[in-house]
């Protein structure tokens, strides 16, 4: 275990006030991997916690600004998770509205998703796992429409989800503004369900093959088509960062997608497919040239095969996402 130190005097308030500390000095420790929450392990007399405390600038290159209250959107988000499916996010013990701070369990043996992927790790059954249970929650919260109230985080979604992926992305490609613009109003119309919003490997532990989802600070109530399309584009990407597993990058492609596409119950199956696969080329895009480029394409021809299967997808787009990933293993492949 890291080395401790003591914690910021806004996590220790916060633990205070919500009740969860004594009066003894807090030791912990910060953890890594976030670009938009300072995160710390803080050692509780019952034992140690997670905690977090959302960034109002993220630590990219861009200016990239975010409201502070998408900690308590992401509180609500968990324990509706857990209500749907117990176990498929971290237990909340607490939240500090004023503060901004969010306590919960604390889960140090759990696999990460991303680290077995970069190992070539790529278990059809861990991605079966992780479209059920996103489905899953997807639809327990759109058979609850009222539910929607809760998570009128819309102007939160737009400032770190649509503006810095596909909006920024326009910028860059403006012969596809147009397109991606479209996109943004595609996603905005189709209000079904509380999505994650940031449905990546980084964010998904696993116990054993059983997914826990991490950081939903992009919680809102929008169309679920963009949670599917978004983790679906982490396990193309990932073929360029590790060649050798490509095949097992796309089987584990080919099953979440299925997986999930078998149980959607709130709507025709085919209608959401066919707006994720519109969304899919532009999440590819915006991964080397929006606001939050992948840190693991760092040359220049990875970024050029991305572009080479994107953009001529997005100016004539497909409605089922096999044939984005019929472009994406041919291209690779050459």
């Amino acid at each position: 275990m890291t080395a401790t130190r003591p914690v910021p005097d806004a996590f220790a308030q916060a633990l205070r006030e919500l009740g969860l500390a004594g009066g003894a000095p807090l030791q912990g420790a910060p953890l890594t991997g976030g670009v938009s929450s300072d995160i710390w392990r803080i050692d509780l007399p019952g034992g140690p916690v997670c905690t977090k405390r959302a960034l109002a600038k993220l630590r990219v290159a861009a200016d990239w600004q975010a409201p502070i209250e998408r900690n308590r959107y992401e509180a609500r988000w968990m324990e509706v998770a857990q209500a749907a499916l117990p176990g498929s996010a971290p237990r909340v013990l607490g939240q500090h509205p004023g503060l901004g701070v969010l306590v919960m369990e604390y889960l140090p043996k759990h696999a990460l998703w991303k680290q077995q992927l970069r190992d070539g790790q790529a278990e059809v059954a861990t991605a079966e796992a992780v479209g059920a249970a996103l489905v899953r929650i997807h639809a327990y919260s759109a058979a609850r429409p009222a539910m929607a109230a809760d998570f009128a985080t819309e102007s939160i979604f737009f400032d770190i989800r649509l503006e810095p992926y596909l909006l920024a992305t326009a910028a860059r490609h403006p012969d596809l503004a147009d397109r991606l613009q479209a996109l943004v109003a595609q996603t905005q119309a189709h209000p079904h369900a509380l999505l994650h919003g940031d449905v990546s490997p980084k964010n998904i532990l696993l116990d054993g093959h059983r997914p826990v989802f991490l950081d939903a600070e992009c919680a809102v109530w929008s169309d679920p088509a963009f949670d599917l399309a978004f983790c679906l584009n982490h396990l193309l990407l990932k073929c360029l960062w590790n060649p050798s597993a490509t095949q097992a990058f796309l089987r584990c492609f080919d099953t979440l997608a299925s997986t999930y596409l078998a149980r959607v119950n709130w709507e025709p199956a085919a209608a959401l497919q066919s707006r994720a696969a519109r969304l899919l080329p532009a999440l590819l895009l915006a991964r080397v040239d929006g606001k939050s480029p992948v840190e693991y394409l760092d040359t220049a021809a990875q970024r050029d095969t991305v572009r080479r299967v994107a953009r001529p997808l997005l100016a004539k787009p497909v409605s089922q996402l096999q044939a984005v990933a019929m472009a994406w293993r041919k291209e690779i492949a050459a």
